[in-house]
């Protein structure tokens, strides 16, 4: 695994109605951890398709699993949709690590079974990062990419 750490800054969206931060999506990666700043904006869509706001107390941290998380887990893991609203102009930071797979991903063999065939080829996540830069799906792109 390599890491990624990133400062992100996300100010209120220049449209007067909008309160989109970033879009729905999954991430790419492996997964994420996220600590953001008392400016709340998370967002985290249930199974059952409701929006939450993540409100976490001081010093607290989120784990996202990702796409290739996905892959790895052979769909036992699903990635976390998410989105960030600003409905303050006020600046909102966050930190995040990022881990994206040196390599291959392979499905390990203990979770493939009768019940739980196997999903997806081989995924060279290094590869499939580059190859998201220009196809532009926002979700559950390496189902997409890589599923049998």
């Amino acid at each position: 695994m390599f890491y990624n750490l990133k400062m992100i800054r996300y100010e209120k969206p220049e449209k007067l109605d909008s309160d989109v931060g970033l879009k729905i999506h999954t991430d790419k990666n492996f997964s994420t951890i996220i600590h953001q700043n008392h400016i709340n904006g998370l967002e985290i869509n249930t199974k059952d398709d409701e929006w939450v706001l993540f409100d976490p107390p001081p010093s607290s941290i989120i784990f996202i699993a990702a796409d290739g998380f996905q892959v790895w887990s052979n769909d036992r893991i699903r990635p976390c949709r998410h989105r960030v609203t600003l409905t303050e102009n006020v600046v909102r930071y966050t930190f995040g690590v990022f881990s994206v797979k040196k390599g291959v991903i392979h499905v390990p063999n203990e979770l493939v079974d009768e019940d739980h065939p196997l999903l997806y080829k081989p995924l060279n996540h290094v590869e499939f990062l580059m190859a998201q830069r220009h196809t532009g799906e926002t979700e559950y792109a390496a189902k997409a990419y890589c599923a049998i």
